[in-house]
């Protein structure tokens, strides 16, 4: 699939912080359960990939993908574990790079106008725009829209369901990643059924049309 393809599928994004690889099956079925069929593992905690791999078995439903890739080398790593987008916080030549040679689509981050210049001539008009809120949050957007007619964003970074939907109003955001559908406490206790409500939640949010 086309990353915009993928950006399309649901409003929200979760992105998901791993800490035990016991919670990654019961968590994608719960979201995707509540109708978040994407979903992003940040490469944040040492089971990370394993999280990946076991989502990619037993959650065919899911697209999962990988986030926070810093390095040219983590394209191999998310590979091997089945990732099937990788998202990274920012973009330098040598992520363009692998990206373009990973075999899956990528999901580059952004936050000033010159590093979506940069992306856009390394070939990605499908941005995160990361971090959302403290780069400026629904003004920036609002200010890229005109001078960047042909780039779509996926706001990061600070998203809460309040503001989420102020940022899906906005014609360029196709999706928002947060993480408040994944509330640590839920997490620990393994509350599937909480995280399914505000995944059904989230999935409902209006997108400008």
């Amino acid at each position: 699939m086309q990353m915009r393809a993928i950006m399309a599928r649901a409003p929200v994004i979760p992105v998901l912080t791993i800490e035990r690889e016991a919670d990654a099956v019961p968590l994608a079925r719960a979201l995707c359960a509540g109708g978040l069929t994407v979903l992003e593992v940040t490469l944040r905690t040492d089971v990370a990939l394993a999280a990946i791999k076991a989502m990619r078995q037993a959650v065919p439903e899911a697209i999962v993908g990988a986030g926070t890739l810093t390095v040219p080398e983590d394209f191999a790593r998310v590979a091997a574990a089945g990732a099937q987008f990788a998202v990274t916080p920012g973009l330098t030549e040598e992520l363009a790079v692998a990206g373009r040679h990973a075999g899956f689509p990528l999901l580059p981050g952004v936050a000033t106008a010159s590093e979506l210049l940069a992306a856009r001539a390394a070939g990605y008009t499908a941005l995160k725009f990361f971090p959302a809120e403290p780069a400026g949050g629904t003004a920036m957007l609002s200010a890229f829209a005109p001078v960047f007619a042909d780039v779509i964003f996926c706001p990061t970074g600070g998203i809460t369901r309040e503001s989420a939907p102020r940022y899906l109003q906005l014609k360029n955001v196709v999706c928002v990643g947060g993480s408040w559908i994944t509330p640590a406490a839920a997490l620990k206790a393994g509350d599937w059924a909480q995280i399914e409500a505000l995944a059904r939640d989230a999935a409902s949010l209006a997108r400008r049309s």
